[in-house]
């Protein structure tokens, strides 16, 4: 039996709710500064073109095929672990995406949300409770296993149909990931381009509009929702 809400959305959370790649950004700084301007270009250019990506993939590529050292599983740990000292209490902080906030307030009760992020999935899970966001989804999901895996399981969990669920990502990563697994797709922009036949939105202001044009039928936003 296939679920009975209108569509369900599964969205990104950098950039996406929370304005928070900044704060990732300046974390890799931080670590790989020491290693020279040249190298740390690189790293920083790897980590833009791979949003969405975990850290610790980032991070034994950058040692790998920029240091020129890869890391040891425990040295990568030690650098995991200096990566979350950097990051989590900016990113509790950080502020919301413009309309991100409305959007989940607006969906809440009329359709399944779902939370898939790179972001290592206890740490994602500290951040989404300290911010006070857990109401908002009914799975909270982060690396170590990859947004495609994560998004068939749901699938199959829900029994959902594909093409009346939505990825709202802002990365070529989230793009990837819904075109695979037959997701329609929304981008909300970042430092990254997205594909020409992808729908990208400023922010997520519009996000309300733009998912009544994929679903004109649903009866998403009728008085009650779903429920």
């Amino acid at each position: 039996m296939i679920d009975s809400s209108p569509i369900s959305c599964f969205f990104d959370f950098d950039g996406v709710v929370v304005d928070s790649v900044g704060v990732k950004t300046e974390a890799f700084k931080v670590l790989f500064k020491p290693y020279g301007s040249a190298i740390l270009r690189q790293v920083l250019e790897h980590h833009r073109l791979n949003g969405g990506i975990s850290r610790i993939d980032k991070i034994q590529y950058s040692h790998t095929h920029f240091v020129g050292a890869p890391l040891t599983e425990h040295e990568l740990k030690q650098w995991g672990r200096q990566y979350s000292e950097l990051v989590v209490d900016r990113v509790i902080a950080a502020p919301w995406i413009r309309g991100a906030e409305n959007v989940l307030e607006d969906l809440q009760g009329r359709c399944r949300i779902f939370l898939i992020s790179g972001t290592p999935e206890d740490e994602l899970k500290q951040v989404i409770a300290a911010r006070k966001m857990e109401h908002y989804f009914d799975e909270i999901l982060g690396s170590p296993i990859k947004k495609p895996a994560h998004i068939r399981r749901l699938l199959s969990a829900y029994r959902l149909q594909p093409t009346s669920c939505v990825y709202i990502g802002d990365a070529l990563t989230d793009y990837h990931a819904a075109r695979e697994t037959g997701l329609h797709f929304l981008g909300i922009q970042g430092d990254v381009e997205l594909p020409e036949d992808a729908v990208v939105l400023p922010d997520c202001t519009g996000l309300k509009e733009a998912l009544t044009r994929i679903f004109p039928d649903s009866g998403l936003w009728s008085s009650g929702g779903s429920e």
